[in-house]
């Protein structure tokens, strides 16, 4: 299966393992994340996955989930 440059670069998507989970009439396609939760002080948080998130990405993907 082939995603093309512009859309594996605005999910993050980069060489390596992918999960593959199908989701009715849907296939999703997500990155492997190596690390789980990091300890940073007294919280686990979720290392960054490299993909820079702004209000525009936020809106469009609470846009496309109204649909």
């Amino acid at each position: 299966m082939v995603i093309p440059q512009p859309l594996r670069e605005r999910v993050g998507i980069t060489p390596g393992e992918v999960e593959i989970t199908v989701d009715g009439a849907a296939v999703r396609i997500e990155p492997v994340t190596g690390e789980g939760l990091v300890q940073v002080g007294p919280r686990l948080v979720i290392p960054a996955s490299g993909v820079a998130v702004d209000d525009a990405v936020v809106r469009e993907l609470r846009n496309a989930d109204q649909r």
